[in-house]
Formats: C-alpha cells, structure tokens, sequence
C-alpha cells in the first residue's frame, strides 16, 4: 500500500511539474483582445508553434494599433519580424530593473534561422535610470526605438509577456532571407577606335599618262595619320611641268611693256622741243 501511495505522489508531481512547463502563447494571448492582430501574425507566420516548443522564452507584444509598421511585409519577412520579438530568455520587469551593466544583449529566435546578419538577432535593453526601459536591435547603427509598457504575464521561470510601445524592425531585416546577388561590375564606356583614314585613289599607267605628284590629303582632325599608309611614287626623273608661276611677269613679243612706252614719248617731245628752239634762233 505504501508503495502504491509513493508511486501516486509521484506521478502527481510529475504532472504537475510538466504542466508547469508547458503553455501554449496563443491560449494566452486569446485572454487578450487588443494583442489580437499580434496574436494572428504569431499563428499564421508559424511562430507560435517554435514559441510552445520551448521551456524559457520572453515575447514582447505590440498593441493592434501600433502594428501598422508590418503592414504589406511578405509572410517570410513578417515571420522574421515575428521571431525577433521572441527572447531566447526570460525577462521580466523586476528582473529588467536590476541589470548589473543597467543594459543587456539578448538572442532572439530570429537569430536561430541562420538568416540574421549584423546582430540583426540581438535586442539592446537598457535600463535608462528613470524607471523605464528601452529596447532596440543590437544591429549597427539601430537606436533604441521602443519602451518598456508594462508586464502582460508571467510565469517564472518558463515564460513573460510583456508589452512595448512599437514594433521592432532592424534594418536591413527585409533582405535577409533572399540571397545577395553578386555586384556586377561598373560599365565603362569604351572610347570609339579612329575611323580608318581615306587613301587617295591611285591611276592605273593604262588610263593616266603621268603618276600623280600631289601629296596626299591631310588627316581628319583629332585622328593622327597611318605611318603605314601606302604614298604615291613620284619617279625622279619625272619631267617637271611648265606651268607659270602666279607672281611671275608675263611679256608679249608683239608689244612693248609701259614703262619703255613712256620712256620713248618723253624723248619724241624733248626732240621736237629743241627743233623749234633751233628754228626760233636761227
């Protein structure tokens, strides 16, 4: 009989003592109306179900109308929002109130996806020395964004509720879940090659009676000549042509030029002069 007692005991302890540790966060939460929408996203996202699978955890629950933060996130991206309110710990505001440093880095569950990057599944708390108590990501360049309301639940040392004033979203959270691309390189605009310079056509012997002299047409402007380009052969013994040059005189066989014309007239009336001066005299 004694035996039969001890065994009831114990079996009774042990009921008891899992019934202590298991809870289920929806059931909980049902208790309250305004968490409600808070209650949703933890069901339909899956997090509730990682949350009653544990034995410690503290969950940091947002009012339905400050939720509106997470309004248009996909359902990968809220679950993860989610997971970030889920400490990895249990918290409550006595125990908030007496932090050895006054602050405090805490995994959440978001940390335990493998998706997190830059202690993006880390929460700041810190108590400010006023009787409140700031929250925020532990990512960098993140503020303590959101405060301490009040405790909701508590069942120590297993699970907390409490509330805060908004929803904590580290930066950066939206692309956690999909694989960087890598970064392609920079477009550089390649210069244009030079246009290939012109070559003057060249006359076959057959058609053209002299090879032409002329030298060959300058180059575009900006592009430099081709040193390898083909010049026309200028033969040395070529005769030169007799073509007058521009500046130079021209005479006439058949008349004189307008100086010498002028020079004979004075001379003509000089002559004439000195007869009549004869005939006066004589």
């Amino acid at each position: 009989m004694g035996n039969f007692n001890t065994s009831l005991v114990t079996f009774f302890f042990i009921l008891i003592l899992s019934q202590a540790k298991a809870f289920n966060i929806t059931t909980l939460l049902d208790h309250y109306s305004s968490f409600s929408n808070f209650n949703n996203y933890l069901t339909q996202t899956g997090v509730a179900a990682a949350i009653n699978s544990r034995q410690t955890i503290t969950l940091l629950v947002v009012e339905n109308s400050d939720l509106s933060p997470l309004n248009g996130k996909s359902q990968e991206v809220l679950a993860n929002i989610m997971r970030v309110h889920v400490l990895l710990d249990y918290y409550d505001v006595q125990k908030l109130q007496t932090l050895p440093n006054k602050t405090v880095k805490v995994p959440t569950l978001f940390q335990t996806t493998g998706q997190a990057k830059h202690d993006q599944g880390f929460l700041n708390m810190t108590d400010l020395g006023t009787g409140s108590i700031s929250l925020g990501s532990a990512a960098k360049g993140e503020t303590l964004g959101s405060n301490l309301v009040k405790s909701i639940a508590s069942q120590p040392y297993n699970i907390s509720i409490m509330q805060i004033s908004n929803v904590i979203i580290p930066l950066g959270i939206d692309s956690s879940t999909t694989p960087s691309l890598p970064s392609l390189p920079p477009k550089h605009s390649h210069a244009h090659a030079p246009a290939p310079i012109s070559r003057a056509p060249t006359h076959s012997p057959a058609h053209s009676p002299h090879r032409s002299s002329a030298a060959p047409a300058p180059a575009p402007h900006g592009l430099l000549p081709n040193p390898n380009a083909p010049t026309a052969d200028t033969p040395a013994d070529a005769p030169s042509t007799d073509t007058p040059s521009a500046d130079a005189p021209t005479t006439n066989g058949d008349h004189e030029s307008p100086s010498a014309s002028s020079v004979l007239s004075v001379s003509l009336v000089f002559v004439a002069m000195s007869n009549v001066f004869l005939v006066l005299v004589i």
